[in-house]
């Protein structure tokens, strides 16, 4: 459900490779299969277990990272090989139905935050692969997270059983014999592993994913996956497969999109490590998505606007611009606090580490969550082409460069007048975003059924006492 925060060093990636590696020497004196162990670390950062699953500072797939949902905070949970703390009791039939249905060793129930409605087309083979992988190869931490505590009733576990009747894919995988074996390899890694679904596709009324709607598009926490079906206005139709397979690799692609939040950790930690093949795979799938068209979509997101400046609007000012003066205007704001990196005209720098403001999917788009988000929180991606970074401008009131949401507000307005989509952004949006996103009404509506409940069970149980208290009295007449 992939809105997930906190950006970890691909370090962390060369570093299980090379303890993979190491242990694979042993394995076969074990009694291990170690080419199952390498499939298996192949197969975890195909889908991406770190992103959730390690907390910043913390250990290896250790548990403990605040996932930000619309319901509450969730907390992830220890998958180390710790008999005490993780998985290291689970049998393998124990691990397909964790990952496969969101159901525990001990029977208690997954949220889906665990996108177990994704790899639930998980192959056998890469279950058992991914078995041996975290039983055999993870170091193990005796360390439990802090638990998961979201408000009543949806801290009822045994709710999410309804849920899952109701929203979990039946069946495995299966390729579809008219298609070549590079498409359905990328669909296999789209909506298996990758679980693009979960972030890109909107979700209903009970936070289930809407296939109707498969890859339009949705509102992930803070952050905004967008529509990466093929319409040219919509979607990503205007890209071609070397495209998708580049913006995947590195998380760049001048002068249309740069990936920020949970799509820049994705890059990070998953895409960026996955086989050429297999990336031309998820691309060659991916440009064939049928097109879902927003009609407020009139051109697409990655041409909108031009170079501009806001110095004909400083000029004749006196005094010094301060990073965070509470009068300042959405251009001065600009002027002191985003010129200096992405140019006076928006244009970015020339060799695009800075990227251009005009023909960018964040000021493009038509939500204007992403470019409140990157205000808001900065971008900090490692690959090995580089490191993307710029710093986030909502830290504490104490920052020399920290900005109100009003002055987030001036200023993201003034950047989409200027570069993007017009329009302007109120002190309200901002509040949302920084408070981690729209919340979900399933909790009024879950509280609305119980009382509604409740109130049925109380009203049955007094019509009850009064049929029974108008037959004791009838009988005691007669």
């Amino acid at each position: 459900m992939t809105l997930f925060t906190g950006c970890r060093s691909a370090a962390l990636y060369l570093l299980v490779a090379s303890a993979v590696t190491a242990i694979c020497h042993t394995a076969d004196a074990n009694g291990i299969d170690s080419a199952s162990v390498q499939r298996g670390a192949y197969i975890a950062i195909a889908s991406d277990c770190t992103a959730c699953h390690t907390a910043p500072g913390g250990l290896p797939f250790a548990g403990g990272l605040p996932i930000a949902s619309p319901v509450g905070i969730i907390y992830s949970t220890n998958i180390t090989p710790s008999a005490t703390a993780g998985i290291g009791g689970y049998t393998e039939a124990e691990f397909s139905r964790a990952i496969r249905e969101g159901v525990r060793k001990d029977g208690v129930n997954l949220y889906p935050a665990m996108p177990y409605t994704s790899y639930r087309l998980l192959t056998d083979a890469d279950v058992h692969d991914l078995y041996n992988y975290f039983l055999e190869s993870v170091v193990p931490v005796n360390i439990k997270p802090k638990a998961t505590a979201l408000p009543f009733p949806l801290n009822i576990r045994m709710s999410m059983m309804a849920w899952n009747l109701l929203f979990l894919p039946s069946g495995s995988f299966h390729d579809n014999p008219g298609q070549t074996a590079d498409w359905n390899r990328g669909k296999y890694l789209v909506d298996g592993p990758a679980h693009c679904g979960e972030c890109h596709t909107p979700r209903g009324l009970l936070m289930e994913v809407q296939q109707a709607k498969y890859l339009a598009g949705s509102q992930v926490g803070p952050w905004f996956a967008p529509n990466i079906t093929a319409d040219t206005a919509s979607g990503i139709g205007g890209w071609n497969q070397q495209d998708i397979a580049q913006f995947l690799r590195t998380g760049s692609l001048p002068g249309k999109a740069r990936a920020g939040g949970s799509m820049g950790e994705a890059v990070e930690h998953s895409f960026q490590y996955l086989s050429p093949a297999d990336l031309n795979a998820i691309a060659t799938y991916i440009a064939t998505v049928p097109s879902i068209h927003d009609a407020a979509d009139i051109t697409s997101r990655f041409s909108y606007g031009g170079p501009a400046t806001p110095v004909a609007m400083l000029r004749g000012e006196n005094g010094v611009l301060s990073y965070n003066n509470p009068s300042a205007t959405g251009a001065e704001l600009y002027s002191s606090n985003c010129a200096s990196c992405h140019a006076v005209f928006g244009q970015g720098s020339k060799d695009n580490y800075y990227p251009s403001l005009f023909h960018n999917s964040v000021t493009g788009a038509a939500v204007s969550s992403n470019l409140i988000a990157t205000i808001l929180y900065g971008v900090h991606r490692t690959t090995s082409s580089g490191e993307a970074y710029m710093p986030g401008f909502g830290g504490e009131k104490t920052d020399l460069n920290q900005l109100s949401n009003s002055q987030v507000a001036l200023l993201a307005s003034y950047v989409f007048q200027q570069y993007g989509h017009p329009r302007l952004v109120s002190v309200s949006d901002v509040s949302v975003i920084r408070h981690g996103g729209p919340t979900s009404p399933i909790l009024l509506l879950a509280r609305v059924g119980v009382g509604a409940g409740v109130a049925t069970a109380v009203i049955l149980l007094l019509l009850i006492l009064f049929l029974l208290f108008r037959s004791y009295r009838q009988r005691r007449v007669a």
